[in-house]
């Protein structure tokens, strides 16, 4: 008995990654439970499994007590010092109790315990290796469908993709291959659960960190993302390197990079632009690509006043506003947005009081990727034409556009 169970042993520990120690453990568990129900025995007792001689024993454990009050549980002190004079009060006694056949009734009994404890453990490995990959990016397989949610096979365990965590311009099928972000790992009675997202903001840093290496070295940093995932996303970068372009690092040779994570995200478009303590240059810098006059800002609340030229008010705008919410999302600062002539109109451009250079909005430091897929830089005022709408509504006199900032 010995060398099988042995070697069923080394297999399971091989198969499972489960050690050994912890199936003997289950196994002696196992005994204990097969002795109490085969044998109609209350006691408190104890299984000694010897691997190396193939043995398997019982033992009763009974207290050292003065008077007896259960002799299935303790035992006279005068009885145990029979046994071993070394006994005092409150030791524990052990006594051989074997069944005969129970060899074969415990071989039966216990294999059930035995696999569902094995389970248990191989269950806690898996939760165990995917928990510490919680915001983290994994590769997985697309394996089937319901109506609220898609399901993705990681390997050991099947992760879920919630509706509200899924691409709405995307469309899966089984086998498709997906990269996708690792939110929460949960323990529950049927084992490990994986959520995962394909929206999460996380996602885009992720793949950033894989496609461009002096991100993952830590010389170019990630400083605030703002995303709308499927539709189109804005990043800041920085770096204290004076050597290193953090924007044409992101962007790659003829955008390489940037067009790769685009092309993983089903098109979706990645504006990256510089990040700057002074929220005049970095609020400048988010509205890209539309050029910026000047930035005026209120400390108090938060908020700042944007003065653009008449013809870029839609750019900077941006379809159903969507490029001065993500510029707000990104920045942390409330955003509105005025044309030219409104600015001077109501009195508040050139603001004569503060006099503002802005810096860092040009074709080195910004980068926007068009509707057709070409390079487009922001010294090009109509770079974007196609992803806004002119129509009454943007050319009014006086367009104040607020975007809340959420959490990346």
């Amino acid at each position: 008995m010995s060398s099988d169970l042995l070697d069923a042993l080394t297999a399971l520990e091989k198969q499972k990654g489960i050690s050994r120690e912890i199936i003997v453990d289950a196994i002696e568990a196992a005994l204990v439970t097969a002795y109490k129900r085969n044998f109609n025995q209350a006691q408190n007792v104890r299984v000694d499994l010897n691997l190396d001689k193939g043995t398997m024993k019982v033992y009763a454990r009974k207290d050292v007590v003065e008077e007896v009050e259960d002799d299935r549980l303790q035992i006279a002190l005068e009885d145990a010092l029979v046994i071993n004079p070394a006994y005092e009060l409150s030791d524990v006694v052990e006594e051989e109790v074997t069944p005969r056949d129970f060899g074969r009734i415990a071989a039966q009994t216990a294999k059930q315990v035995v696999t569902q404890r094995v389970r248990e453990a191989e269950r806690g490995l898996i939760y165990d290796e995917y928990v510490d990959r919680e915001d983290d990016i994994v590769n997985g397989i697309v394996e089937r469908l319901d109506a609220r949610n898609l399901y993705v096979g990681l390997g050991k365990v099947e992760a879920v993709l919630p509706a509200s965590e899924q691409i709405t311009t995307e469309t899966y099928k089984p086998h498709d291959r997906i990269k996708v972000y690792i939110t929460k790992v949960e323990r529950t009675s049927r084992g490990p659960q994986v959520f995962v997202s394909r929206t999460h903001p996380g996602l885009l840093r992720r793949l950033f960190e894989m496609e461009v290496p002096e991100i993952y070295d830590g010389i170019v940093e990630i400083k605030s993302i703002a995303r709308e995932a499927g539709d189109r996303s804005k990043i800041s970068v920085h770096t204290n390197n004076e050597d290193v372009d953090p924007v044409g690092s992101c962007v790659g040779s003829r955008g390489a990079r940037v067009q790769s994570i685009s092309n993983e995200l089903n098109g979706e478009k990645v504006d990256i632009v510089e990040w700057s303590e002074d929220p005049v240059i970095f609020v400048a810098n988010a509205l890209s690509p539309s050029k910026v006059l000047d930035v005026q800002v209120n400390e108090e609340d938060r908020s700042t006043t944007v003065v653009v030229p008449d013809y870029q008010l839609s750019l900077a705008i941006g379809k159903r506003g969507q490029n001065a919410r993500l510029a707000a999302k990104l920045t942390g600062w409330k955003i509105d947005i005025k044309s030219e002539t409104d600015a001077r109109e109501l009195g508040i451009f050139p603001n004569e009081n503060v006099q503002v250079e802005i810096e860092g909005n040009d074709d080195s430091d910004v980068y926007a990727d068009s509707e057709n897929g070409n390079d487009v830089y922001a010294e090009d005022p109509y770079a974007n034409v196609d992803d806004v709408e002119l129509n009454d509504e943007t050319e009014l006199d006086n367009i104040d556009l607020y975007s809340e900032t959420d959490e990346d």
